[in-house]
């Protein structure tokens, strides 16, 4: 899932640092977001597999001619063939002349089925803009998918979103407008995130995935330019997980390329997908990449992240590990009040955790099981991440 808690900035750095304009020279600049890393030569950004649009615009490249695309677009996917063809359905259909776009479609997976939906589509719009598919050489991650993909491309702006998206038919349109009026070193755009059923309540995790749409900035819709993302070396592939990575271009970007803006026209749609049981235990490791973001900007994590600690967690878990301990101490009447402080903090996030859900049976039994456990899973998580990351984070 994409970055939930990720924020924009619109202050800018000195006037030195500021982005070339779309189009104009790219800067050397740094890999994987820590080191040095060179722009690929044409030759280099092949494909595994080259339909007719990739040959034309190859070609059209190496002549210099004014067809080589001016925005790359770059999906990183992981076994999702169904809901990728309907991401590219979309990005195919964009306002904008086939010529002067690019998709780049990087398998994380290494899926065949990927591979074939992907070689399907670009047979059946031979007129369209090139799209490309790739594997990333080694490592997995959407860091990893994301690097490889951008770095394949021919666009001075590089646009990124996920295979569950749907992009509005003017998305492409309009923050490449944006791009052009704003001065930006990269922008997010719009993400709404329908409703199933207005009806009723949503669901925690539901809930969770329209934190999106308030989200400063995330990987599901950013504009960013190429010669930016040369500069600060792009995505760091230290963060394996879809989870703070987005975060952390951003304030990179801010800081040494110059300001991160918004565009609310650049619109991109991304559904809630079916989760099985417990979706909320499995994120808890995520934690382990705060560390790193904390690590890398604290100042800008407590500001735009996560003001304090979750003490509440930290407390919970004080609490249960206190409990035998009093009892083998004699101390019987410590421990019961230990044991009920704890359940009644646990009592108290289930409550918080259901105030805007779905009051079912089924969800409110989830809400009392999970919340039980997720302190000492982010606990866990937050304190591996930190030992990791040598960060001294809570």
């Amino acid at each position: 899932m994409s970055d939930m808690n990720s924020a924009r900035g619109m202050s800018g750095s000195a006037e030195s640092s500021l982005p070339l304009p779309l189009g104009e020279g790219r800067v050397e600049g740094g890999g994987g977001g820590r080191g040095g890393h060179a722009e690929p030569s044409v030759s280099e950004r092949r494909t595994e597999a080259e339909p007719a649009q990739v040959a034309r615009h190859r070609r059209a490249l190496e002549r210099g001619s004014s067809t080589t695309p001016r925005l790359s677009v770059v999906i990183p996917t992981y076994k999702r063939p169904e809901l990728l063809r309907r991401c590219l359905d979309a990005v195919l259909a964009q306002q904008l002349p086939p010529e002067s776009f690019e998709v780049i479609v990087v398998d994380d997976g290494h899926d065949d089925c990927t591979q074939a939906a992907v070689e399907a589509l670009a047979a059946a719009h031979p007129a369209g803009p090139a799209l490309r598919y790739l594997r990333p050489a080694h490592g997995r991650g959407p860091a990893i998918a994301r690097n490889c993909g951008w770095r394949a491309g021919f666009g001075a702006l590089v646009v990124f979103t996920d295979d569950d998206t749907i992009p509005a038919p003017g998305w492409l349109a309009n923050g490449e407008r944006a791009m052009a009026e704003g001065g930006l070193s990269g922008l997010c755009g719009r993400v709404q995130v329908p409703c199933a059923d207005p009806r009723r309540r949503p669901t925690d995790h539901e809930r969770m995935t329209r934190g999106l749409e308030s989200a400063e900035f995330v990987t599901a819709n950013a504009f960013v330019r190429r010669n930016a993302l040369v500069r600060i070396g792009g995505f760091d592939e230290r963060f394996q997980r879809a989870w703070r990575e987005d975060s952390d271009l951003q304030f990179r970007l801010m800081d040494e390329c110059g300001p991160v803006g918004r565009c609310e026209e650049a619109v991109v749609q991304h559904p809630v997908r079916p989760e099985r049981w417990g979706v909320c235990l499995r994120q808890q490791r995520n934690a382990y990449f705060d560390a790193l973001l904390y690590k890398k900007h604290p100042q800008q994590y407590r500001q735009r992240i996560r003001r304090v600690p979750p003490w509440n967690y930290y407390l919970i878990v004080a609490l249960a590990l206190a409990t035998p301990l009093l009892l083998l101490a004699g101390q019987a009447s410590a421990a019961i009040t230990a044991a009920l402080l704890a359940g009644a903090f646990v009592l108290h996030l289930a409550v918080q955790r259901l105030r805007h859900t779905a009051l079912t049976p089924e969800h409110i039994g989830e809400m009392l099981l999970t919340s039980a456990l997720i302190p000492f899973l982010s606990v866990y998580w937050r304190l591996r991440g930190a030992i990791h990351f040598r960060a001294a984070f809570l």
